[in-house]
């Protein structure tokens, strides 16, 4: 039988070895339950040598069985169930609680809310005889450099389309942050400008460069922005499910409201999509960190009618905008509220994505402390720690202090332990 690791959810101040024999046991005890469970994606990959990186079998949760473009296969590249734990975030309206699903541990060079799209998009890749892919996104694309890595490890080559400003698309882009990872694993990389991409689209870019390798000989796979289309919406009804599994195991905990940040779409329409269906039945809150909500609202809408659902999408996501500046662009506002919950949680937020997405929910809280007022809250992370190198020039007069260590001259050297050199 498969067995389900379940993250615990766990007050900040408890203890490891409390949380590891409390797991075991619950593992122990769930066994005959999991076992006849059928396959599930959530299944962690490391439980059994060999499983990470393979391809297994998919069968959807009950509740969406009736869904179309049900994928029949996945492939197994993330470290699944992601922990969920209380996040003690200052200045709550009363009786509200923050916990926090970390899907930015789902892996360390994959990792983020993409691994959950890409497990089913590339499983749909390999069947489909591809020996490449492209995917387009911005300069510092979480997306991109995490296709990057899953096509690798799947011995696919990619091609990455990367919108930069004008100022820049003729310049070598660097190694900073995202593009450090991509350029390792010798990802193809073509630089367009804003402007060229705001009057040509992404999916007309992605075609031209299909079109190419076509003429190359080359069997490409296109995957849209943030791998969000409607089979790429499969990864977060499948986190659904997980999150139902967590919440069974654990018995204690149910959330009222779901909160995430949204960029292109896919992750909102899963998750709202499988609150609705499942015994979950959470409130889904998405801040856009780009466009505006209507046509997010619009972009859902055509995601789970690709599925067949019959919803609309106003009655199952509540968005709001949370752009700020506009897409990638911070605030020195924003980027201290970054600094400030790092310091006093932990946790450290991205500054495209969850860090926006915190920041307006929490302002929200603040400015309607009714709406939220005895609540429990899941925040759902999605990654992209590498974003924040981008912004280390912003970034610097925020960061904690140093300085040089005062050594008292009659300090006596001591040998053994600690000797480098």
């Amino acid at each position: 039988p498969m067995l389900l690791r379940p993250a615990l959810p766990v007050a900040v101040s408890s203890t490891l070895p409390l949380f590891s024999h409390l797991a075991a046991v619950r593992r122990r005890c769930s066994i005959a339950a999991t076992g006849m469970a059928g396959v599930s994606a959530a299944s962690p990959a490391a439980a059994q040598i060999g499983s990470f990186l393979s391809k297994k079998p998919y069968a959807p949760p009950s509740w969406a069985s009736h869904l179309a473009l049900a994928p029949s296969h996945t492939f197994s590249l993330g470290h699944f169930p992601t922990p969920i734990h209380q996040w003690n975030l200052p200045n709550l309206p009363e009786g509200t609680e923050v916990w926090i699903k970390r899907d930015d541990l789902s892996g360390m060079q994959l990792s983020g809310n993409k691994v959950r799209k890409l497990e089913f998009l590339l499983s749909d890749a390999v069947a489909q005889g591809a020996d490449c892919v492209i995917t387009v996104g911005g300069i510092q694309s979480n997306h991109c450099r995490a296709t990057a890595v899953a096509a690798k490890y799947l011995n696919l080559d990619c091609y990455l389309i990367l919108r930069t400003s004008k100022l820049l698309v003729d310049q070598d882009p660097g190694l900073v942050g995202n593009l450090l990872v991509e350029r390792l694993l010798g990802a193809h990389i073509d630089l367009v400008s804003k402007e060229e991409y705001g009057k040509i689209g992404s999916v007309a870019l992605a075609d031209l460069l299909k079109k190419r390798l076509l003429e190359e000989g080359r069997k490409p796979y296109v995957i849209p922005v943030g791998g969000s289309n409607s089979l790429g919406t499969w990864g977060y009804i499948e986190a659904v499910r997980e999150l139902e599994q967590q919440i069974q195991l654990s018995g204690d905990v149910q959330f009222d409201d779901i909160v995430v940040a949204c960029g292109s779409g896919g992750t909102i329409a899963g998750l709202a999509l499988g609150s609705k269906l499942s015994s979950l039945k959470a409130k889904v809150h998405a801040f856009s960190v780009c466009d505006d909500p209507e046509y997010f609202y619009d972009y859902v809408q055509g995601l789970i009618d690709g599925l067949q659902s019959g919803l609309d999408s106003h009655d199952i996501v509540s968005i709001q905008n949370a752009k700020g500046l506009g897409y990638a662009m911070n605030t020195a506002e924003e980027l201290k509220f970054v600094k400030d919950i790092a310091t006093a949680t932990g946790i450290v937020l991205d500054p495209v994505y969850s860090g926006k997405g915190a920041y307006a929910m929490l302002k929200d809280m603040a400015d309607n402390p009714s709406k939220w007022k005895g609540r429990k809250v899941l925040f759902v992370h999605t990654g992209g720690l590498l974003g924040l190198y981008d912004k280390v020039d912003q970034m610097s007069s925020l960061a904690g202090s140093w300085r040089r260590m005062d050594l008292e001259e009659s300090v006596p050297r001591k040998d053994g332990t600690g000797k480098m050199f």
